[in-house]
């Protein structure tokens, strides 16, 4: 099976554009927001009577080891006994947020992000577990997953994640090539993840996913293609393809590789659109922006059933729902508001030590922000936006009130990414493949923002 999307459209929209985790994005947080603007919204939260269902982030910053390419916010050192002080925080921290927000309230999706979470040991991923089930309950049925290094675990360790009440795994792989893991500083031999991900099918993981990355340095078409028939035969439940963005004046490790080793614009557009064919032909289903899964996944369920859900975790099955963000540099959400924790460990501890939540920035939306996005969620998980609904939930006139938007989509229309008609916008097959560009229409901010070069290209 051949994708129905030309170099020509690739080319064309190869342009910089939010992912789209949320709207507005977290660029346009402000310090005006604090912990007091933060604080109001849990306690509103546990005052209502219709609460949203509620995931948690966590971030572990911690690696062993500096990944070139990585643009996470996160700590290299080999001295663990910073995990055990960061726990300690993270304690604190949870400590704060029930005391506004409420013990004992349900939790259908956990994550726990890096850094590294498999940094930490056993005993101390055993403690975080307990912690946040004494002040959480971690409904059964619910999807509580961990990003794992490969290189950071063995048999035994993916039993214990088993036991603590992990049921989703994500590896980061991003390349099988030895050449290209040296020169972004990752050595994984595909041996190693292959045992692992058999091992975690054994145990019963309900989900693996893999991530990959295309443009990486001395990547080319041949060798990216021999990635990807390995993992045809690795054949993970999800696969997460994500374009590197080199940004090395944001990102310092980025400054370690060589731009003269880098695939060019073209190799690069040969690699996104062979990874379409080859997964496609796999038997993977496209589940929007960089994420396939197989046909029986929650994922690719949940698209079909159109109950595809955004976060700042990516796509979700999980419905819509407030986000308990925990660590350094977390983002999360709660009503109408975003917040973002202190991006440095020093200014984390600093705030917990004067007992307050690290909150430095966020956002209260306005009605405008709500209403886009709607819209923008609409586009990015069911790929249909239904006029009626958003005027019965917005009260507003959809075509008067998104008129300039509207004449936007026509020439996106033109080049068969959407169409158009009285009563909905619908995303074509084509136009799932680019589909930030059709979210990017309805961005007020964007729209009138010249300096779009903080953002990776969307292709």
């Amino acid at each position: 099976m051949s994708y129905a999307i030309s170099d020509e459209l690739l080319r064309r929209f190869d342009v910089p554009g939010p992912r789209y985790t949320s709207y507005p994005t977290a660029d346009r947080f402000v310090e005006a927001f604090t912990e007091t603007d933060y604080i109001r919204a849990l306690e509103q939260r546990a005052a209502g009577s219709l609460a949203l269902p509620l995931s948690i982030y966590v971030h572990i910053p911690f690696c062993e080891h500096v990944c070139y390419y990585c643009a996470c916010n996160k700590v290299i050192t080999r001295q663990h006994d910073r995990a055990t002080e960061y726990l300690r925080y993270l304690h604190r921290e949870v400590e704060l947020q029930v005391r506004h927000a409420g013990k004992g309230q349900s939790v259908s999706q956990l994550h726990l992000g890096g850094g590294t979470p498999t940094f930490l040991s056993d005993e101390e991923l055993d403690d975080l577990m307990t912690m946040l089930r004494r002040n959480f309950n971690l409904v059964p049925g619910g999807e509580y997953s961990i990003e794992v290094d490969p290189r950071t675990v063995t048999d035994q360790r993916l039993q214990t994640l088993a036991r603590l009440g992990f049921n989703r795994l994500s590896f980061g792989v991003q390349d099988f090539d030895p050449a290209v893991q040296k020169a972004v500083h990752r050595v994984q031999p595909a041996e190693q993840v292959f045992h692992l991900v058999d091992t975690a099918r054994k145990i019963g993981f309900e989900s693996v996913n893999v991530d990959l990355i295309y443009g990486l340095p001395l990547q080319t078409p041949e060798s990216f293609r021999r990635t990807l028939g390995q993992i045809g035969e690795l054949r993970p439940d999800r696969i997460a393809l994500y374009a590197y963005a080199h940004l090395p004046a944001r990102f310092k490790p980025q400054r370690r590789i060589a731009v003269a080793e880098l695939p060019s614009p073209g190799d690069k557009l040969s690699m996104l659109s062979m990874s379409l064919d080859a997964l496609s032909d796999a038997g993977y289903d496209y589940v929007g922006m960089d994420h396939f899964a197989l046909p029986n996944d929650a994922l690719a369920v949940a698209k079909r059933q159109g109950r595809l859900h955004r976060n700042f975790q990516g796509y979700s099955t999980q419905p819509d729902c407030d986000l308990i963000a925990l660590g350094v540099s977390a983002i999360g959400r709660v009503g109408a508001t975003y917040s973002q924790n202190a991006k440095t460990l020093d200014e984390y501890y600093d705030a917990l030590d004067q007992g307050r939540l690290p909150i430095v920035r966020g956002l209260a939306l306005t009605r405008d922000d709500l209403l886009r996005r709607s819209v923008i969620m609409s586009v990015m998980c069911q790929g249909t936006v239904e006029f009626e609904s958003i005027e019965l939930g917005h009260l507003i006139d959809f075509k008067t009130y998104f008129a300039r938007e509207l004449e936007a989509l026509a020439g996106l229309a033109e080049h068969g990414l959407v169409t158009i008609d009285d009563q909905r916008i619908q995303v074509t097959p084509t136009g799932w493949y680019l589909v930030r560009a059709i979210a990017m229409v309805f961005d007020k901010y964007l729209q009138s923002d010249i300096d779009r070069a903080r953002f990776s290209k969307i292709i």
